[in-house]
């Protein structure tokens, strides 16, 4: 089985952002499932249907769709298709990452 890394911070901060905060536990499901698609895959962007994002993590079409805009509105995804009906490519962000870069936290 294929090991992936993970920023400690997903699990340290987003995770409790997300599902504590927010109220969105579908969208820190829907992040893993982008990440180990890209990321963990080596790839900036993956293009993957709402269908199997569905599939790959037990939620429903909506609950994917509420996930995506969310975490989209809070930048951690961006999503771009070539026409309304390809399949999205998503890219997963890091933002905690620049602002170590670049803030010397």
């Amino acid at each position: 089985m294929p090991v992936i890394e993970l920023d400690a911070y997903v699990l340290d901060t987003l995770m409790l952002d997300l599902v504590g905060h927010d109220h969105q536990p579908s969208a820190f499901l829907v992040y893993l499932f982008l990440w180990r698609r890209t990321r963990g895959e080596g790839v900036e962007e993956a293009a993957i249907s709402l269908r199997a994002i569905a599939e790959g993590t037990g939620l429903s079409r909506r609950g994917v769709q509420d996930a995506l805009a969310h975490l989209s509105a809070r930048q951690l995804i961006d999503s771009a298709r070539e026409s309304i009906t390809a399949v999205p490519l998503y890219r997963v962000h890091r933002p905690w990452a620049r602002a170590v870069a670049g803030g010397g936290a």
